[in-house]
């Protein structure tokens, strides 16, 4: 096995150009020696190394074997991206009950965007019936890592009442949380909530704030509300041609 991690190391420093400069080929005859004895890192590498076709033809079916062996032995990132895998359809049959549980797997040793992808297939009834009792659940876990996207999932449950109780205040932490790291739905959501005094006290010019940097993310929704809102003088005096631009930049989006 002490071989085994030192193939797969000399084969990370090609793969990485650590060293050197970067030779795929010499990194896959790297990690095709420790991937033999075993070892799950150099297994799911050289399962990357043939799914992008680097230093190898490329080739899904063999890619996915690789991951099989990795992900059997309980390597998370492999379990994961097996869950892809049979989600996408991707070197093997489409089978949302196999990525469910391959994702499972993952997300039972913490592996956040596993627990995320978990929660988003409950939530819409893929490998199995809708459960948003479940998706509330793999949400949290990846929530509370601080994964944006499982965050603002979070909020929008809390914001309907599905899988819990309805709690508009909740819901506003918890889409804040996301919408503070980047994540587009989340800011345009999190406008909403400003725009409507839903969760926090009305505030326009909140509003905006929220509405304008989803806008800029190229949102369709925001860039049409935050038209209204200048059309409006809903923070101000009215501004129609602020107003008019982002209602051009939202039409120009949908089309």
């Amino acid at each position: 096995q002490g071989y085994a991690e030192a193939q797969y190391k000399v084969g990370l420093m090609h793969f990485k150009g650590q060293a050197a400069t970067k030779d795929f080929k010499k990194a896959f005859k790297w990690y095709s020696l420790a991937a033999k004895q075993g070892d799950v890192k150099a297994q799911f590498n050289l399962g990357v190394l043939y799914r992008r076709g680097l230093g190898v033809p490329q080739n899904h079916k063999e890619a996915f074997n690789w991951f099989l062996l990795a992900g059997e032995q309980g390597y998370a990132v492999s379990q994961f991206t097996l869950g892809g895998v049979y989600e996408n359809g991707d070197g093997v049959a489409q089978n949302y009950a196999e990525a469910v549980k391959w994702f499972k797997f993952a997300g039972e040793q913490g592996y956040a965007e596993a627990q995320y992808k978990l929660g988003w297939m409950y939530y819409h009834g893929e490998g199995g019936p809708q459960d948003f009792q479940k998706a509330y659940h793999w949400y949290s876990l990846a929530a509370d890592t601080g994964n944006i996207k499982a965050q603002f999932s979070l909020g929008v449950m809390y914001d309907n009442g599905q899988g819990v109780t309805q709690d508009y205040q909740k819901a506003f932490k918890w889409v804040s949380l996301s919408a503070e790291k980047g994540e587009v739905k989340a800011q345009f959501f999190l406008g909403c909530m400003y725009e409507e005094g839903q969760g926090v006290a009305q505030d326009y010019t909140e509003a905006v704030k929220w509405y304008a940097l989803a806008a800029e993310q190229g949102d369709a929704m925001a860039q049409s509300n935050l038209g209204h809102l200048y059309a409006e003088g809903q923070v101000g005096n009215q501004d129609f041609i602020q107003a008019h631009k982002w209602f051009n930049i939202a039409g120009a989006n949908k089309d």
